[in-house]
């Protein structure tokens, strides 16, 4: 197995924490990777899988485990299931926006609007990235993974991932365990054959970020120069030298909440339902009618809220930090937790638990973290 000498987490993880672990391998093909995985699992010991560190927040003491860094790259170009489309099979190392430039280099549509994301394919749907009104759900068939219970490789289609507002099946979540635990080794999408010719833009959601009207017509080129730009002006994009990118993105997650609850927030607070309210349509045959037209259903919906408005608006600015602290709210926006410089896993927990504690007093809601969190807790 390609066992390597162990290096710091904190020079493999964007939040740029994390001391290093007791055992570190690096897998470079997909047998590999599925090797390292079946000799770890075999011997019980704690592991983790590492891809582009991006969306990881590692304690400061040595992880008493095997981190298994994937470093596997390819596309291999497959027919679509129809005409105008086109499949490519995607290893999971494989560096998301290389992958992102790679299809609008060839005029691939569908995930040009998830330009910038850090982090690797293999990670894409774990918690179903996605940007400005595109998410990978819109264009994944399947992935490839293998499963912890059986050691077995199996290919799954999306539908069986569970994929839902950045969650998964496989996502761990905060305090709990993953329906399934397993690991992905390569991603098959579906994306549109368009060409480098402009086009209307059909989401609302990216023209407004764009300063597009309806008619506008842009090429898959010019989404993703001005996607990158303006994800750029938020601290978004990494950067070596530039601290507000020195984080693990939107530390927190917008909230889910009900219809009911977030009512209760100030009006201001922006609010985006998860289902359209609809208008349902009853029939009542006419021998039965009895002149009384029944209660309408009560249908429970859910809304998402902004984490960034309730940081804020519980006076938490942006760059908010603690004295003497090397951990800061980026100065960019008020939802990625930053590295100043050095910070220690503590000194960011701290600011983290901070935040929820603000929030919570403020608006009765406590919001919860994004990344994965290793030897950490909030």
């Amino acid at each position: 197995m390609p066992e390597v000498a162990p290096i710091p987490l904190s020079r493999l993880t964007t939040l740029r924490t994390g001391a290093a672990p007791a055992r570190l391998v690096e897998a470079a093909s997909a047998a590999e990777l599925v090797a390292a995985l079946r000799e770890v699992w075999a011997g019980g010991e704690p592991w983790f899988v590492l891809g582009g560190g991006s969306n990881l927040f590692v304690g400061d003491e040595p992880f008493d485990g095997t981190v298994i860094r994937v470093r596997t790259t390819g596309i291999e170009e497959l027919p679509g299931s129809h005409d105008g489309t086109v499949r490519l099979r995607v290893q999971a190392g494989h560096d998301w926006d290389a992958l992102v430039a790679e299809t609008v280099e060839r005029g691939y549509a569908g995930i040009e609007a998830m330009s910038g994301i850090p982090g690797t394919v293999g990670a894409a749907p774990v918690q179903n990235i996605g940007a400005y009104g595109q998410e990978i759900v819109q264009t994944l068939v399947e992935v490839e993974l293998i499963d912890e219970a059986s050691g077995e490789v199996s290919v799954v289609p999306a539908s069986e991932l569970g994929l839902g507002f950045r969650t998964s099946v496989l996502k761990q979540h905060y305090g709990s365990t993953p329906p399934r635990t397993a690991v992905i080794l390569s991603v098959t999408l579906e994306l549109a054959r368009i060409g480098d010719g402009e086009r209307p833009i059909a989401g609302e959601q990216l023209r407004s970020a764009l300063g597009l009207d309806a008619a506008d017509t842009v090429s898959l080129r010019w989404i993703r120069d001005h996607v990158l730009a303006t994800r750029s002006r938020k601290g978004m994009v990494l950067d070596a030298e530039d601290p507000d990118t020195w984080s693990a993105g939107s530390f927190f997650q917008n909230a889910i909440v009900s219809e009911a609850f977030a009512r209760t927030l100030p009006a201001a607070c922006p609010k985006w339902p998860l289902s359209p309210e609809l208008d349902p349509v009853r029939v009542i045959p006419l021998a039965a009618f009895d002149g009384i037209l029944p209660p309408p259903p009560v249908e429970r919906r859910e809304v998402k809220v902004s984490a960034a408005w309730l940081i804020e608006n519980a006076g938490l600015s942006r760059g908010f930090r603690f004295p003497r602290s090397r951990a800061g709210l980026s100065t960019k926006h008020t939802l990625a937790l930053t590295n100043r410089g050095e910070a220690t896993a503590a000194e960011i927990a701290e600011l983290a638990r901070f935040v929820q504690s603000r929030v919570a007093a403020e608006f009765g809601l406590v919001l919860q973290p994004e990344p994965v969190l290793v030897g950490v807790e909030l």
